[in-house]
């Protein structure tokens, strides 16, 4: 199978990076397309099972991690995997396509380091801790607990933003969209 190439945008929760991607696909629909990861959590209101995500069980996740049926997965909160199914790389490169992801960062840093130069790994930095934190609090999604995780954990993933090939700080919306544009262009083309 002729494998395409991934571009990986990872971020602390609360970034930016799925309205990034999804201003990307806008832009590059007929030579990319979204990849849907596999997770353990509970379906929110507003999710499509097999568009937002496929929503397993976590003893099903736990027999494909079993049968090496991941390109890369993580144990992201306490009980809450969520990963990148082989099925789903495949299933995009057989259109000739290539696949774009949104994962959270440590999922990120695996891909990369698993296809090497295939991949371009993207990290959308907040411009702050504290717009992180507003932003999360105007999504009204988070128990004050979940809140307090998100945060921590992001204090945590900033540190490592520079083992991505680009950080792009999200301060200005259309900049960062215009910006990842160009970017992604750029890796398309070499």
């Amino acid at each position: 199978m002729n494998q395409g190439k991934l571009i990986i945008f990872s971020a602390p929760s609360g970034a930016g990076k799925t309205t990034i991607v999804q201003h990307i696909l806008k832009k590059y629909s007929d030579k990319l397309e979204f990849s849907i990861s596999a997770c353990t959590r509970p379906m929110r209101p507003n999710e499509v099972e097999g568009k937002d995500y496929y929503f397993l069980s976590t003893e099903d996740f736990k027999q494909k991690i079993k049968k090496n049926e991941f390109a890369e997965w993580e144990e992201v909160y306490q009980g809450q995997f969520y990963g990148t199914l082989n099925s789903e790389m495949n299933r995009i490169w057989e259109t000739g396509k290539h696949v774009i992801f949104d994962l959270d960062v440590q999922g990120g840093l695996n891909l990369k380091r698993k296809y090497g130069r295939k991949a371009y790994a993207l990290f959308v930095m907040p411009p702050s801790i504290e717009v992180l934190e507003l932003r999360l609090r105007q999504r009204n999604t988070e128990t004050p607990e979940s809140l307090s995780k998100r945060v921590s954990k992001a204090r945590e993933e900033i540190l490592v933003a520079d083992q991505f090939d680009k950080i792009l700080v999200n301060e200005n919306l259309e900049k960062a969209c215009s910006d990842a544009e160009r970017l992604v262009f750029e890796f398309l083309q070499k």
